[in-house]
C-alpha cells in the first residue's frame, strides 16, 4: 500500500507546478471575410495568382486580422506583389501605406537611398494604376520622412519576408521602433519570415542565408515592446529542409545557382518554410 500511495502523492504535488507553466502560443484559424475573398479572386490578380499556393494570402491576412476598413502599412513593399492585393482589399474602405526603409540608417549607398525615396514617391500611382482605385486611397514614405500626424494611427503593419535583411544590415532595432510608433495602442505587426530549424547555428541564422529561428524573432519583438499573440501554419512547408548552403534563394522563385537537372526537384519542394507570427504593441 505504501508503494502505491507515494507515487500518487508525488503526482498530486507535481500538478500545481505543471499548471503554472506558461501555455504554448495559440495557433489561430479564422473565417476569411467576403471582401478579402473577392480581392484574392479578382481577375486583375491572374498573373500574381500562381504564387498564392505558397504565400496563402487569404489565410495569412485573415490570421493577421486585417479588416477591409483598416489603415495598414506594408513594410518594404519590394516587387509590390502583396501591395497589389492589399490595394484591392483596402482601397475601397481602408487605407494602404507603403513603408520604406529609413535611407539614413547607414545600411545603404547614396544610389540606394535615392532609389528608396523614388520608390516611395511612385508607390501610390503604382497601386492606383494597377487596381483602378484612386491614388488618394494610398500613401507611402520612408521611415525617416513620416509625417508627424501619422504616428499612432495604424491598425496593422505587415513585414513580409524582410526580417532577415533587417538583422543582417543591423537596422532591425531602429526600424521596428519606428514602426511601433506608427501603431495605435494595441495595434499589431504581422511577420512572415523564412524559418530556420530550431537547432540551426547562428552562422546560418544571422540573416545572411534568409532564414531566422522562430524563437529568436519572437524574443526580438518582445524586447522591442510587443506581446506575442500567436502563430499560424498558413505558410509552413515541411518539405523545405532549410539548410541550403547558398540560403533560401536556392528555392523557387529565385532558383539561384541551381543546375537545370536540379530545378524539377527544387520546384517540387516549392517556396521556403515560413513562420507566420502576430505581435501586439504593448503600452
Amino acid at each position: 500500500m505504501r508503494r502505491l500511495i507515494l507515487p500518487t502523492l508525488a503526482l498530486a504535488l507535481a500538478v500545481p507546478a505543471l499548471v503554472a507553466q506558461p501555455a504554448p502560443a495559440k495557433t489561430y484559424a479564422r473565417k476569411i471575410n467576403a471582401d478579402l475573398a473577392a480581392a484574392v479572386a479578382n481577375p486583375l490578380r491572374d498573373k500574381d495568382r500562381p504564387r498564392d499556393q505558397y504565400r496563402r494570402p487569404a489565410e495569412t491576412l485573415t490570421f493577421f486580422q486585417v479588416l477591409p476598413d483598416m489603415k495598414v502599412g506594408e513594410y518594404a513593399p519590394g516587387g509590390e506583389w502583396y501591395s497589389r492585393l492589399l490595394g484591392l482589399y483596402l482601397g475601397p474602405k481602408g487605407r494602404l501605406v507603403g513603408l520604406y526603409f529609413d535611407p539614413t540608417s547607414g545600411a545603404f549607398s547614396e544610389t540606394t537611398q535615392k532609389g528608396i525615396r523614388e520608390g516611395a514617391a511612385k508607390y501610390p500611382a503604382d497601386i492606383a494604376g494597377w487596381s483602378g482605385i484612386p491614388a488618394e486611397r494610398f500613401a507611402a514614405y520612408p521611415l525617416d520622412a513620416v509625417p508627424e500626424g501619422e504616428k499612432g494611427t495604424f491598425d496593422r503593419i505587415l513585414i513580409m519576408r524582410m526580417m532577415h535583411n533587417l538583422m543582417r544590415w543591423n537596422i532591425a532595432d531602429r526600424e521596428i521602433k519606428a514602426m511601433r510608433d506608427l501603431l495605435k495602442p494595441g495595434g499589431m505587426i504581422g511577420i512572415e519570415q523564412h524559418r530556420a530549424r530550431p537547432d540551426a547555428p547562428y552562422s546560418y541564422t544571422d540573416g545572411s542565408k534568409g532564414y531566422l529561428r522562430e524563437k529568436d524573432v519572437i524574443a526580438f519583438m518582445e524586447l522591442n515592446g510587443f506581446e506575442f499573440v500567436g502563430s499560424s501554419k498558413a505558410n509552413a512547408n515541411p518539405k523545405d529542409p532549410a539548410n541550403w548552403p547558398d540560403g533560401v534563394w536556392t528555392l523557387p522563385p529565385a532558383l539561384r545557382g541551381a543546375k537545370d537537372e536540379d530545378k524539377p526537384r527544387l520546384q517540387a519542394i516549392g517556396e521556403s518554410d515560413r513562420m507566420t507570427l502576430l505581435f501586439r504593441k504593448r503600452p
